[in-house]
């Protein structure tokens, strides 16, 4: 009786096997396929986010601290709380992010000698 079970459901199972189709739908190829495009894409911009931040990091290395006018060392002068940077060839000033607006909310006497600081 046992083998006779075993027997139907063996029967069961490769009829079943034989009705199902061996090859996916056209739903389920486009599916797949959009999935493997998905993954790819992500790959795709995370070589490119890596790439850019290696980019910038060896950018940075190479010009940081130095005179965007000629390229020579630049020297920090902090100066009544603000931090300018002077070159020490061409002996341009730059300021960083947030400099200028706080050298704007200086009087104009405290203005005339901060710039006074900085010349030759």
């Amino acid at each position: 009786m046992l083998d006779d079970k075993i027997n139907t459901r063996i029967q069961y199972i490769k009829e079943r096997e034989e009705n199902m189709p061996i090859k996916p739908s056209g739903n389920e190829e486009e599916y797949f396929a959009r999935l493997e495009f998905e993954r790819r894409k992500k790959l795709e911009e995370q070589k490119r986010a890596q790439i850019e931040a290696e980019e910038k990091k060896s950018l940075k290395e190479l010009h940081y601290m130095h005179c965007p006018k000629c390229g020579m060392k630049l020297i920090e002068i902090d100066y009544k709380g603000i931090a300018v940077d002077k070159c020490s060839s061409c002996e341009g000033i730059w300021l960083d992010a947030g400099e200028l607006e706080a050298v704007s909310k200086l009087e104009k006497i405290k203005i005339d000698k901060w710039f006074g600081v900085f010349k030759k």
